[in-house]
């Protein structure tokens, strides 16, 4: 028997098999393209994620026959929302969390609520990164598709409805709504009036790890599974990730790098809210019960993403299929810091600024430069990112001497060092890095039995690999250089606001 985790991504999706004894049976992937059809705006073409979604699964399922899958669970990013029928039909596409409509909604609710109030219902930071200024926007200017649909669900629940479960969605997901009310573990009344939304146009919640259905006996055939997979809710893909990482309690954290990098810690209790709304933290469910967790991130991935596209498709096209292009770009890093400054702001920045209306800036280019320092020097940006608020979350008694890296960067040797010398703390790699997966595995098995607990399914499932030690000199200078950096965006504020404003 084996264990399938999915992870649906902001631009890509994996599937992978796990054995009850940790072992990655198999592992598929696939990208699809976000769309801009306006400045500003961020979708996924719903229909298009679940086609390369159910690829992934069929590749999975014929590479597992000796091992067949009995459950699946799903790991899946935040707040983008998908609205359906009640057949299943797919309505329209899904605004991502960088997309910047809705900004007007979140201003009112500021201005009605005030952030403290609704802080103490739903502790996150108001931003328009969120479902609720997205499902406004969709209300006001495409009432006919807000109407008709039966609900809006996030793509956990979105692809084991689709598959024949129950639509319900975690506590972990629920929150990223701006509708949630983490105390009562439930929609808010007052969230909920406040925006005018019915309740039933939501699913119900639940925590993570409840069985919710088996997938319909079609839909398993369509995608080669066996009959009665049990389908498990999943939950957050930075929760599971923590799982997957084996950070099962509290005080520790984990960094997950993807296309949005987020630095995880993890607490045993629900966090005080005075010192993590000065901070600019939220607070949500962890996928285990007791635990909760708040969130450091920023974009990363998608930063390599667009470097790969816009300096080097042309490479991309000319290297052997089984030669990776980022493996490639990676060895054109030079060996030294770059001392060149990457503001990552090229989308709306995530926790703890959601800075919505500036620019990406490359600066201290010379005729000299590099494609390979460029590069660095994005990577080196996109770190900078969380200094501070790792000086924070250790005041809050998160232990910071050691990082968990987990996802697809996290097997790139030049990537974590460059990490563990910027934030002078070692980068622990996993034997495997796609955590992701292998937490909703992990919560897959709990679910159905396979495992007593999650102490249990991470001693099956988590190893260490290498760890990444800081360079003394490295550090030292990379310090020098995050003292400019800090003054990189007061500087050109203004100036980009003026270039972001339509």
């Amino acid at each position: 028997m084996s264990l399938l985790g999915i992870d649906i991504g902001t631009t890509g999706c994996k599937a992978g098999a796990f054995s009850t004894e940790g072992e990655c049976l198999a592992l598929a992937y696939r990208e699809y393209p976000t769309l801009h059809p306006q400045p500003g705006w961020s979708e996924l073409d719903s229909r298009v994620v679940m086609g390369r979604l159910e690829e992934t699964v069929r590749d999975v399922s014929a590479a597992t026959k000796a091992d067949p899958i009995t459950a699946l669970c799903v790991s899946a990013m935040g707040e983008a929302m998908t609205p359906v029928s009640e057949r299943g039909d797919i309505l329209g596409n899904a605004i991502l969390s960088a997309d910047t409509r809705g900004a007007a909604y979140v201003e009112k609710l500021e201005a009605d609520l005030g952030q403290e109030a609704f802080y103490a219902v739903n502790p996150n930071i108001l931003a328009p990164n969120y479902s609720l200024p997205k499902l406004l926007w969709l209300r006001e200017q495409k009432p006919e598709q807000y109407n008709s649909a039966w609900k809006f669900l996030l793509w956990g629940e979105l692809a084991a409805f689709l598959w024949g479960g129950e639509a319900v969605t975690s506590y972990s997901h629920a929150n990223r709504t701006m509708l949630f009310d983490v105390h009562r573990e439930d929609w808010s009344d007052v969230l909920l009036a406040w925006a005018d939304i019915p309740r039933q146009k939501l699913p119900r919640t639940a925590m993570s790890g409840a069985v919710v259905g088996t997938v319909a006996s079609e839909k398993a055939a369509a995608l080669g599974l066996p009959n009665n997979v049990s389908i498990v809710l999943g939950g957050h893909d930075q929760c599971l990730n923590a799982l997957g990482a084996g950070v099962i309690s509290g005080g520790k954290a984990v960094c997950g790098m993807g296309t949005i990098e987020c630095i995880t810690p993890v607490f045993d209790f629900v966090p005080d809210a005075a010192p993590m709304l000065t901070t600019g933290l939220s607070i949500e469910h962890h996928v285990l019960p007791g635990l909760y967790m708040s969130f450091i991130y920023n974009q990363s991935g998608v930063l390599l993403k667009w470097f790969r596209d816009v300096f080097a498709s042309a490479d991309a096209r000319l290297l052997a299929t089984d030669v990776d292009i980022y493996d490639a770009l990676l060895t054109e890093l030079p060996d030294a810091p770059t001392g060149m400054l990457v503001l990552p702001h090229f989308e709306i920045t995530g926790a703890p600024d959601y800075i919505a209306d500036s620019a990406g800036v490359i600066a201290g280019l010379h005729t000299s430069t590099t494609r390979g320092a460029i590069l660095k020097a994005i990577i080196e940006g996109a770190s900078y990112y969380f200094l501070d608020s790792i000086h924070a979350i250790a005041e809050m008694g998160i232990d910071t001497s050691e990082f968990i890296a987990t996802g697809g960067p996290a097997k790139s040797d030049a990537i974590l060092q460059i990490k563990a010398d910027i934030f002078g703390a070692p980068f622990v790699r996993l034997t495997n890095t796609e955590c992701g997966v292998a937490g909703a595995a992990m919560l897959a098995g709990m679910a159905t039995g396979v495992f007593k607990d999650a102490g249990e399914a991470a001693a099956h499932f988590v190893a260490r690999d290498r760890v990444f030690a800081p360079d003394p000199t490295r550090h030292e200078r990379y310090t020098e250089i995050y003292g400019r950096y800090t003054r990189l965006y007061p500087a050109l504020k203004e100036v980009l606001q003026e270039m972001r404003a339509p």
